[in-house]
């Protein structure tokens, strides 16, 4: 592609993201991104229940590549950098255009979703930092050695407040999940009266296995069905 050929496709790029509904594509686009890193790092976790080999060798593998780990990471930043930008620069846009309220709380459900998102968008991003430090860095003072997933996420989630903390991210995880995924399909357009309740469901349904799949390891080390 000639230089001529990429500044035209970066300008109609740039022209359609200054308008609300290529703010809307981008925000579905990265979101689903995010909802795939989801769903593949829930698969990744549920390898504890193979046992203590079986995770350590998934830590081990992840590790044994340090570049497409780390391109991964920088696109994972990249999604998550641009989606919430045009969350926020959709919510001032929304709000310059009707910078006073409604005196009847407004029911529809994509209004519910966009302040839902506003406030479990940040508690998620601190449980990201406050994960990556634990279980990836092991900056946080608790039990961790290097490469061994398995007793680190078995010792951390015999400390109750570490347990506790983290089903409570799970379950606003699920309402944030749930809420964006719906949307999403919103915000391209996918919206009809007999379609849009089946898509409610789904997404609360994924929502709710992403969630009860994560819930379920520290409440396996509770009971002791996971123990080293």
């Amino acid at each position: 592609m000639s230089a001529s050929a990429s500044g035209m496709v970066l300008g109609r790029a740039a022209t359609f993201y200054r308008v609300p509904i290529g703010k809307k594509v981008l925000t579905a686009a990265t979101g689903a991104m995010l909802f795939a890193y989801v769903l593949a790092h829930l698969f990744g976790n549920l390898q504890i229940y193979a046992g203590r080999a079986q995770i350590n060798r998934y830590a081990e593998f992840l590790h044994s590549m340090p570049g497409p780990l780390w391109v991964a990471r920088l696109v994972l930043l990249t999604a998550v950098s641009l989606h919430v930008l045009t969350v926020l620069q959709l919510w001032l846009l929304k709000r310059k255009a009707r910078p006073i309220g409604y005196v009847k709380g407004n029911n529809v459900p994509p209004g519910y979703a966009s302040r839902t998102m506003l406030w479990t968008g940040p508690f998620i991003g601190v449980f990201v930092i406050y994960h990556v430090l634990h279980l990836t860095i092991g900056s946080l003072g608790l039990p961790f050695r290097e490469l061994d997933a398995f007793d680190n996420v078995v010792n951390g989630f015999r400390i109750p407040a570490v347990a506790i903390s983290y089903i409570a991210f799970m379950l606003v995880l699920c309402l944030h999940l749930y809420h964006g995924l719906w949307s999403m399909f919103q915000s391209v357009g996918v919206s009809h009266p007999r379609y849009t309740p089946i898509l409610k469901h789904l997404s609360a349904g994924f929502a709710i296995f992403i969630a009860a799949g994560n819930i379920s390891i520290p409440v396996a080390v509770w009971t002791g069905f996971i123990r080293n």
